[in-house]
């Protein structure tokens, strides 16, 4: 029995949904998340950067950035009059309340567009790299969901030689974060990326294998 085209395309979208995978990629402060989404990415995979939608945001003149003014004051603004992350990030690893309200002022903006990108691109596979994934409640529109894991020590001196940061600044920006144990008890998957590059890949590889196989 031939079946009216629109029924046809009915079941062919609902085919489609149940095949769609997308992939949430968490972890702590400098752990390595990114370098696991662009592993994901090299085999082909749409991945939706959070970081780069926050950057995004606060660019002067939008929205974001005139109530982060309007919070902070100038004294955060660099000559070009773009906010200087680096001065500002100091300021919020230090208070409690402003890193709080910082993120009241960007997280509902950035997962609204994160939202609208998912709904947007028809790729079967999606990789969310979102490293407060979790503390922005993001867990409930990830069909799986990796946590990427690295030992302290590794951790501090990779942070460290990347970006400068003192250790104590390290580990007050580790510690603003949810505890990485928390984070692995909600993890479908979890890679650890204390070694090499090399190893770190194998583990892709295995995971993108058992998702991708259908």
């Amino acid at each position: 029995m031939n079946l009216p085209k629109s029924m046809q395309h009915s079941i062919k979208k609902q085919s489609q949904d149940r095949k769609r995978i997308i992939l949430g990629i968490t972890g702590s402060f400098g752990s390595g998340k990114t370098t696991v989404a662009r592993i994901f990415g090299s085999c082909g995979t749409k991945i939706i950067d959070a970081d780069k939608i926050a950057h995004g945001l606060i660019r002067p003149r939008t929205k974001i950035y005139k109530k982060i003014i309007n919070t902070f004051g100038r004294d955060i603004l660099k000559k070009n009059k773009a906010i200087d992350r680096k001065k500002l990030a100091r300021i919020v690893f230090n208070n409690k309340f402003l890193l709080k309200r910082l993120n009241e002022i960007i997280h509902p903006e950035a997962i609204r567009i994160i939202k609208e990108k998912i709904k947007a691109h028809s790729e079967r596979r999606i990789i969310l790299d979102v490293p407060l994934l979790i503390e922005a409640r993001l867990g409930k529109i990830v069909d799986k969901l990796i946590v990427v894991t690295i030992t302290r020590e590794k951790q501090i001196e990779r942070i460290a030689k990347k970006t400068g940061l003192k250790r104590i600044d390290i580990l007050k920006r580790i510690k603003a974060q949810a505890p990485l144990g928390n984070k692995i008890r909600l993890a479908d998957f979890v890679i650890d990326n204390s070694a090499t590059i090399g190893k770190t890949k194998k583990q892709v590889e295995r995971i993108r294998r058992l998702l991708w196989r259908n």
